[in-house]
């Protein structure tokens, strides 16, 4: 096997339980090959990228079989990878899990799972772009590292949503993004049950279904997300009579609705956590009651009013499932969502999410997953990397960092990968004898971020 850095060994070698022993050593050097390649992550450029190491592992088209043809799933690499996040998270603190899609062009007549899709980074408020490709559904969770102020949103799990039409024309029972954000975290309280997890989604994960299920499982998970600001609220119903016949009210007198709320209500000023690390001062408006929708039932909840005093945002609502939370925990936890977001943009410049042009079944089940699930262990390598030592940024004169971003956790993993391959002496003696400042300039270039 190709040698590792020593903080990377002990994570890699853990997701060595999904393989057998000649497919995971071809999997080390294809992680080796995704970590140093530059631009593409197609199975090619990742051997370009690693060379003569990839000889030893076998063919080059054995490489092409691990995603293609190889029997192995990617459940247990998400529970393995999930295991070392949490270890990072203290068994008493909540786990604050986002939930999002995003959606990835992939061009070709004969693309598994292809769809046409909603295109959020190209589309505007008054204008709707598409694209088609694929659209996943990804669960993250949200750790703090000493070195960055705000969370990094760790992807652990994703699922791909088939349209509708697709999977008519398949005989396939069709799934929603909510439906399959539901089965992602049913697995995720199926790992781990005993710990206590904050499901937070944006305005696409905002439905009733959603709030029911977490409401049933209200000891393992809440659900933090917008509100509509007409939503049906009610009051609870009043105790049956003793010997009334006749089902149970599931609701009492109907309540103000949030928008007709706000107009009654007094505002309170206070400091919340916001987007980015930061504290942002706010009016807040609060209130509980039981949001029903016919035929689903109903689900109690706390409903927050948002509105920000600097006017950088526009007035927001949102909810939780879990009453006995704060209004400013309530925000707190909501903005802390953004950090999937940049997960998504990180993952696309630095890793090439958007590049395989793989068409199989296998392959696209498998390539989107495993290159989110390495931005998870790059970030975990680069934390084992600086802990206790100083942090080295990736500086330039026109541009000025205040922390660490994941360029420079992604510079810092492939620089030790570099450094490892140059101490073979079988095949770089020569550049042993190179002088210091010319091997650390060398260095630099390799491990430049693109």
């Amino acid at each position: 096997m190709c040698s590792l850095p020593r903080a990377a060994e002990p994570l890699v070698s853990g997701f060595s339980v999904a393989f057998t022993r000649p497919t995971f050593q071809r999997v080390v050097v294809l992680i080796l090959g995704a970590i140093l390649s530059l631009r593409q992550r197609t199975v090619a450029a990742m051997l370009r990228s690693v060379g003569s190491l990839a000889k030893s592992a076998g063919h080059w088209s054995d490489f092409h079989r691990v995603l293609c043809r190889a029997s192995w799933s990617c459940w247990p690499l998400g529970k393995v990878l999930a295991a070392m996040i949490l270890e990072l998270i203290p068994p008493d603190q909540a786990l604050v899990v986002p939930v999002d899609d995003t959606a990835v062009q992939h061009r070709g007549k004969r693309v598994f799972g292809k769809g046409r899709h909603h295109d959020a980074i190209r589309s505007t408020h008054n204008h709707v772009a598409w694209l088609w490709g694929h659209k996943w559904v990804v669960l993250s969770i949200n750790v703090k590292f000493p070195f960055a102020k705000r969370p990094w949103a760790l992807p652990v799990l994703c699922a791909l949503y088939r349209p509708e039409e697709l999977n008519r024309s398949q005989n396939r029972r069709h799934k929603t993004p909510i439906r399959l954000a539901m089965q992602l975290m049913s697995v995720l309280m199926h790992w781990f049950p005993q710990r206590k997890f904050i499901l937070v989604g944006d305005g696409g994960y905002a439905s009733h279904e959603l709030a029911q299920f977490c409401h049933r499982h209200r000891r393992h998970v809440t659900l933090i997300s917008r509100l509509h600001a007409d939503a049906r609220l009610y009051d609870a119903p009043k105790p049956k009579p003793k010997g009334m016949r006749g089902r149970h009210r599931l609701r009492g007198k109907k309540k103000l609705t949030p928008r007709q709320s706000i107009e009654k209500s007094k505002r309170r000023r206070c400091t919340v956590s916001w987007y980015g690390g930061k504290t942002r001062s706010v009016e807040l408006i609060s209130d509980t009651g039981l949001w029903y929708r016919g035929g689903a039932g109903v689900v109690p909840i706390r409903w927050v009013f948002v509105h920000d005093l600097t006017g950088t945002h526009r007035d927001e609502y949102f909810y939780s499932t879990d009453q006995t939370l704060s209004p400013q925990q309530i925000v707190s936890l909501f903005t802390a969502r953004w950090s999937i977001e940049v997960t998504f943009q990180e993952t696309r410049t630095h890793l090439g999410l958007a590049t395989p042009r793989n068409y199989s079944a296998k392959s696209v089940l498998r390539t989107t997953p495993c290159l989110l699930g390495l931005f998870s262990l790059v970030s975990l390598i680069f934390a084992r990397q600086t802990r206790g030592k100083n942090l080295r940024l990736v500086d330039s004169p026109w541009y000025h960092k205040t922390e660490a971003t994941f360029s420079d956790a992604i510079t810092a993993v492939r620089r030790s990968c570099w450094q490892e391959i140059l101490k073979q002496p079988r095949n770089h003696t020569s550049v042993n004898k190179l002088p210091y400042r010319l091997r650390l300039t060398l260095l630099d270039h390799l491990s430049r971020a693109a």
